[in-house]
């Protein structure tokens, strides 16, 4: 009997102590400098409904920002500056 409630205490006290890194959520905090305008933008699902617009207005198939050449890169944030209220 007392190993039964040391091990629901111990498993309780591991839950209470795990439970605020799952409240967090997976998604991981990204923040991405932009050197053309000298600024950090948080990567978030804002910045990512943004990136994705500025792929279809350009018809550009899907690309992980990172795997973009400096050039895209830079036309990325020429236009994301443009448009600041993008992504909401």
């Amino acid at each position: 009997m007392i190993r039964a409630k040391r091990f629901w205490g111990t498993l309780l006290l591991a839950a209470a102590a795990l439970a605020p890194i799952a409240m967090s959520g997976c998604a991981a905090r990204v923040r991405v400098y932009d050197e053309y305008h000298s600024d950090y933008h948080d990567w978030n699902d804002r910045e990512d409904r943004a990136y994705r617009l500025w792929l279809a207005e350009r018809h550009y198939e899907y690309r992980e920002y990172a795997r973009l050449n400096i050039e895209q890169q830079r036309e990325y944030w020429n236009w994301r500056h443009n448009h600041p209220g993008t992504g909401r």
